[in-house]
């Protein structure tokens, strides 16, 4: 059985910086992502500009540009999806290490054992990569129309409402974005949000409100998304005059937030409020030897160079873990 120094669980842009300063220190380290392809949420953004040094790069390239710097260093990865994840007892720590290390010392590192989709994997510290999905409206008619004009990524499914009027529900920078692809291509845009003001950066803020076939439909809520095989409209209501209307439109867009994957580490990490991880910036979580990265830890500003960030953080404090545990 190998032992790794640290497993990532996630190859979105968190857990590939992770792989990356792994490498780079001389870790033996092994990415897990559970998806086809490495990357995360970032493949699914049309244009990011706000990443340094790269404006307005297309979100699919900038995530493939990341797993090229990991593949030209050498990284490992794997994928599986991993099951769950238990502490190793003194037992099982203590064998292993004489198998594979020549019964070198662990400082009092126990370590974790990984069961996954592909068997279990062993390794000294983990780095919890995992990021987030989509949020849903949990609304009638969602669910049974998702794929079927209910979609949660514009830049997936925007091209097929070409010249048809489609909605938007959210009022944040993701939402706002979609907004502003969408109106591109469709005839019309809704862009329903519950608060009479746009929580997205000032700047998207400014272009949607200029774009002539896009309609801001303020203090609204979906009641329901109405159709037989595709969708055909949407029941709305004033959450502040409690009016209600139906919006004929032929496809709706969520984005309203995000949902930390954090499953697997959720029994034996402490999680805040919202169900993110606690960590701090310097990635430690509340059990040894496992730091958060990226979407998955709790913190104020969740972007892409953020996620970057955690990812060297977390390897630095691993590599600080190692040494003086």
């Amino acid at each position: 059985m190998e032992l790794y120094d640290v497993i990532i669980v996630g190859a979105g842009p968190a857990g590939l910086s992770a792989s990356i300063y792994a490498k780079r220190a001389g870790l033996k380290a092994l990415t897990l992502e559970k998806n086809p392809m490495s990357g995360g949420q970032v493949l699914n953004t049309y244009e990011v500009d706000n990443y340094p040094g790269l404006p307005g790069i297309n979100g699919f390239d900038l995530g493939m540009k990341f797993r090229e710097h990991a593949d030209k260093l050498g990284c490992e990865f794997r994928e599986a999806d991993v099951i769950s994840i238990r502490r190793l007892g003194d037992g099982e720590a203590a064998e292993l290490q004489a198998a594979s290390m020549g019964n070198q010392k662990t400082h009092g590192q126990k370590g974790y054992c990984l069961l996954t989709d592909q068997g279990e994997l062993w390794t000294k510290t983990i780095v919890a990569a995992s990021g987030a999905t989509h949020a849903k409206l949990n609304v009638p008619g969602e669910e049974e129309l998702t794929g079927m004009g209910v979609s949660y990524c514009a830049t997936c499914d925007g091209a097929f409402f070409r010249g048809k009027t489609a909605a938007v529900v959210g009022g944040g920078d993701v939402a706002v974005e979609d907004a502003i692809f969408l109106a591109r291509g469709c005839s019309k845009v809704y862009l329903i949000h519950r608060r009479d003001e746009l929580r997205a950066a000032a700047v998207l803020k400014k272009e949607v409100m200029s774009l002539p076939n896009v309609e801001i439909i303020w203090d609204t809520v979906v009641e329901r998304i109405e159709g037989e095989e595709q969708v055909e409209s949407l029941s709305i209501k004033n959450v502040k005059t409690g009016k209600e209307e139906k919006l004929s439109v032929q496809g709706v867009f969520v984005a309203v937030g995000i949902i930390p994957q954090k499953e697997v580490f959720e029994k034996i990490v402490q999680c805040d409020e919202r169900g993110y991880l606690i960590a701090g910036e310097d990635c430690a979580t509340t059990a040894p030897g496992i730091f958060a990265a990226g979407d998955v830890r709790g913190k104020k500003l969740r972007q892409i160079v953020t996620a970057v960030a955690d990812g060297a953080n977390a390897i630095t404090s691993i590599l600080d873990y190692l040494v003086n545990q």
